[in-house]
């Protein structure tokens, strides 16, 4: 459904004066478009993982990941003052730190969102953060490290009137978007904004032209259903989907319904789009509260000149590996053990926020 009539009405709806992305001429590139550097935030809350053990091994993941990551851009790594000697030791003399308060360690969904103007211009989009619902507490330093991202990267800011998370959006940098109605309208997110509403903010803050909505995500995310466990662009008019290859999965209903919208779907530009199905891990795995680990390999990371990917000790890695080859032809596939972070609850791109060059 395309969403310029919104951008009108949002328009008019606010004052003459007040600045956003959009008017400035500024949208948000894709995720493989060149980065400058990649944000992350060092694992701090212990709820999550299960318990002490369950963050040390978490810890020590974030850490490979980031030091994957700088084999191929620059990393800065958010991490509260009290750990910081702990995460230099564990990063390395090559990662670098930013010492603030923060709450939790995702900071996809934390983070700010970038956006460019084509001319060299880069400038950040400060979210409302309500930590997935308000699902734990505290989440102040959270809620504000976006706007403290955006100035230590000395740029712009334009704080957004919405509650969002990066992980429930994905971008082809061509002006479509992708998310879930199980996200972006749950009520414990923006209870006061309509559908068209919600739209219109996006089109404003990143330069979106074209939304698809799929359904849900995966029955036991956390996150409402963020749809970087479900779905993201490969390329402009190319899509990857997670997709259970057992009719009796209990995400295969959702998942079918997802593919069905796509394979019925348009991008910005009118293109019908290529699905490339992305097969589910064939092993089921438990978290340290007993519910499903919802893992998923469309929750890989792009960064300069790689694809860094989730592995799961699973008979599918080797084939998502595959896969996402052929989908990203040049990109070195690094695969990385992600099940330490996803006992939190989100994935490698989860954990990563790209700043574009």
């Amino acid at each position: 459904m395309p969403v310029l009539w919104a951008l009108v009405m949002m328009t008019r709806q606010l004052d003459a004066d007040d600045a956003c992305p959009a008017r400035d001429g500024f949208f948000m590139p894709a995720e493989w478009a060149p980065h400058a550097r990649t944000w992350m935030q060092w694992p701090t809350r212990v709820q999550p993982f299960g318990g002490p053990d369950g963050l040390l091994r978490a810890r020590q993941a974030y850490a490979v990941i980031a030091r994957t990551i700088r084999r191929f851009e620059p990393v800065t790594m958010v991490v509260s003052p009290h750990d910081a000697a702990e995460a230099q030791l564990a990063c390395g003399p090559l990662v670098d730190l930013a010492e603030f308060p923060i709450d939790d360690a995702w900071a996809r969904d934390s983070g700010p969102s970038f956006v460019v103007n084509g001319k060299g211009g880069v400038a950040g989009v400060h979210w409302r953060f309500n930590a997935w619902g308000n699902k734990y507490h505290p989440h102040a330093n959270d809620s504000a490290i976006g706007a403290t991202i955006i100035d230590l990267a000395d740029l712009p800011i334009y704080r957004a009137p919405m509650v969002m998370e990066g992980g429930a959006i994905h971008v082809d940098g061509a002006g479509t978007l992708i998310t879930t109605e199980q996200c972006l309208l749950n009520e414990n997110r923006n209870p006061e904004l309509s559908r068209q509403q919600i739209e219109a903010r996006l089109a404003l803050y990143l330069g979106i032209l074209k939304i698809i909505w799929l359904g849900d995500g995966l029955k036991h995310d956390e996150t409402d259903g963020h749809v970087d466990n479900v779905a993201c662009f490969a390329r402009p008019g190319a899509v990857l989907i997670n997709m259970p290859l057992d009719k009796s999965d209990e995400n295969y209903p959702a998942m079918a319904d997802n593919l069905a919208r796509l394979a019925h779907a348009s991008d910005a530009q009118g293109r019908k789009l290529e699905i490339i199905e992305l097969p589910q891990p064939k092993k089921v795995r438990r978290r340290h509260d007993g519910t499903r680990l919802e893992t998923t390999y469309i929750n890989f990371y792009a960064c300069n000149g790689a694809i860094i990917a989730p592995a799961f000790d699973d008979p599918m890695d080797e084939r998502a590996r595959r896969i996402l080859a052929d989908a990203f032809p040049g990109r070195e596939i690094v695969q990385v053990d992600a099940l330490p972070v996803l006992e939190g609850g989100g994935g490698i791109h989860c954990i990563t926020q790209q700043q574009p060059l």
